[in-house]
């Protein structure tokens, strides 16, 4: 499998600590401090989930120098979909990829890497020849505005990858490990309203919808800081890997904090750990492909380096992926 091109998106507005200052109480200072955010995106009244990701998408194509109709498959990593029924095949119909099959996956802030995992099986099997993965996600759909401890986390965007079967046996996913523990999943979730409403007789319906996103700081950082690192251990482990044959370690964007400890953890300079969490936030799925095609774009990234990669959040899902960047061919 081959990672032949990149593309993100995200929305025009930007809104600053200072901003989010003047709804609720917090300050630029204990934001940052905490976060290491200093803006994110959110997606205006003319502007959708759907535009984003189309965007990304034909990015990532134009990059590659594919047409869309080459697709073979397209995966939309997404737990915020426009439609509850699936929005892939609206993506699909948007790019005119009339020859590719799309569905949505949802796995939170894992789901870009969960997405590229599965998208690995049907090339490497034959069963496809070209993918599209894209990671979008407008959280601030679900995010309770007036809440300063989640608020101030959370923005909008897309990013995206294609990825193309290798004929000569050459694999640039050099390997993954994915975990998913439901047991503690109550520490970052997003539920559905708790209402009824009669329907007939002593019959009831539950009325539909979803609460705000709900989330306990603390536990998810514990977890973060504990699991990050144990899965990525395993898997350099796995392939005799050690951390200084990696050019780039990229995560999901989430805190700074979090970059930080795990970078120290396996040694890797602070220039090596990739983070742009201070203009975007937390952007969920969308955080490792934007920061992935930022990095290609602007040079940092280039053909042959080998980068470390974990996704991770509700669920909790966790997982890890070593794989090179490979570029247009």
């Amino acid at each position: 499998m081959l990672f032949r091109g990149s593309g993100s998106a995200t929305p025009s507005r930007s809104i600053s600590n200072a901003e989010l200052g003047e709804r609720v109480e917090t300050s630029d200072e204990w934001i940052r401090t905490r976060t290491g955010i200093a803006t994110r995106r959110v997606v205006n009244s003319d502007e959708s989930l759907a535009e984003l990701s189309g965007l990304a998408a034909e990015r990532a194509l134009d990059m590659a120098g594919w047409s869309a109709d080459s697709l073979d498959l397209i995966l939309l990593a997404t737990s915020t979909p426009d439609d509850l029924f699936g929005s892939a095949p609206r993506l699909q119909a948007r790019l005119g990829a009339t020859h590719a099959v799309a569905f949505d996956l949802t796995a939170a802030c894992s789901g870009f890497l969960f997405a590229v995992v599965t998208a690995a099986q049907y090339l490497r099997s034959g069963a496809m020849r070209r993918v599209l993965v894209v990671g979008a996600d407008q959280l601030s759909r679900w995010v309770n505005w007036d809440d300063r401890r989640s608020c101030v986390l959370f923005g909008d965007a897309a990013g995206a990858v294609v990825l193309e079967a290798s004929e000569n046996g050459q694999d640039h996913l050099e390997g993954f490990l994915l975990r998913s523990d439901g047991s503690r999943g109550g520490v970052l979730q997003l539920p559905q309203v708790n209402q009824r409403q009669p329907l007939v007789g002593d019959a009831s319906h539950q009325c539909g919808g979803f609460e705000p996103i709900q989330m306990n700081g603390q536990e998810v950082y514990k977890f973060a800081v504990r699991e990050v690192p144990a899965i990525l251990e395993k898997l350099l482990a796995q392939g005799g890997i050690n951390a200084d044959a990696l050019d780039w370690l990229l995560l999901h964007q989430a805190n700074q904090r979090i970059l930080d400890a795990v970078g120290d953890r396996f040694s890797v300079p602070s220039e090596k750990v990739l983070s742009n969490l201070a203009h975007y936030g937390n952007t969920s799925a969308a955080t490792i492909p934007l920061m992935l095609d930022e990095a290609v774009r602007d040079g940092r990234i280039q053909p042959g380096h080998r980068i470390a990669s974990s996704g991770f959040g509700a669920g909790l899902s966790w997982g890890a992926a070593l794989f090179r960047w490979s570029g247009p061919a």
